[in-house]
């Protein structure tokens, strides 16, 4: 009798104990998914926070240099004595055509580079001193593709090149101008407080926010 109670004792001992390695096994799984889900979190975090600083680096790289090429621009446009519209004036006098752009060197020679397209179809650049406006020397330019695809862009233009320089000139000292056939051709010009597109027609200035 005393031996079948001791039995029962100890069974009852070894239910309640299973019980409790039961729940103390239960309570850490529990405990480890919590922890596992909090370490996603934690991961998570820290990748958004890397890519929110990625993308805050690229734009500064970006903005930084976008300040750089302004300073230059500003400093190319300093020394030039001689406009975009006298530069494509003196080109047209040296090699008659018509002008389909016009930029400022910005690699310290001080000179125009002034694309012209002659009645033959063949491009000329021609290069004129930013201080004095003399022409240095002309050279010209194999793609005679793209001076055909100019010239059919031009097509019926109230507004060369010489104007659009003119008309600019109001935003800042211009720097650039071309032609951006790209959609409803426009003169796009340069300056250095931006960048701005002139109507072929009306020669209305607007600015140019692309890109």
């Amino acid at each position: 009798m005393k031996r079948n109670i001791v039995i029962a004792t100890v069974a009852a001992a070894a239910l309640i104990g299973g019980g409790t390695v039961a729940a103390y096994a239960a309570a850490g799984d529990d405990d480890g998914a919590a922890t596992q889900r909090q370490s996603s979190v934690r991961i998570s975090d820290d990748r958004d926070d890397s890519t929110d600083d990625s993308a805050e680096d690229r734009d500064d790289k970006r903005d930084d240099d976008r300040d750089d090429d302004s300073v230059e621009v500003r400093s190319d446009a300093a020394g030039a004595k001689v406009t975009a519209a006298d530069a494509i004036a003196a080109a047209l006098k040296h090699t008659p055509g018509t002008a389909v752009g016009a930029d400022l060197d910005d690699d310290g020679s001080r000179a125009w580079e002034v694309s012209v397209v002659k009645g033959d179809g063949t491009e000329q650049d021609v290069r004129v001193s930013a201080s004095d406006g003399k022409v240095l020397g002309t050279h010209r330019d194999d793609d005679d593709d793209d001076a055909r695809e100019d010239l059919a862009a031009l097509k019926g233009a109230d507004v060369d090149a010489r104007e659009a320089a003119v008309a600019a000139a109001a935003k800042g000292t211009v720097t650039d101008v071309d032609l951006d056939d790209d959609g409803p051709a426009a003169w796009s010009v340069e300056t250095t407080k931006g960048e701005w597109k002139v109507d072929l027609r009306t020669g209305k200035v607007t600015q140019d926010l692309g890109d």
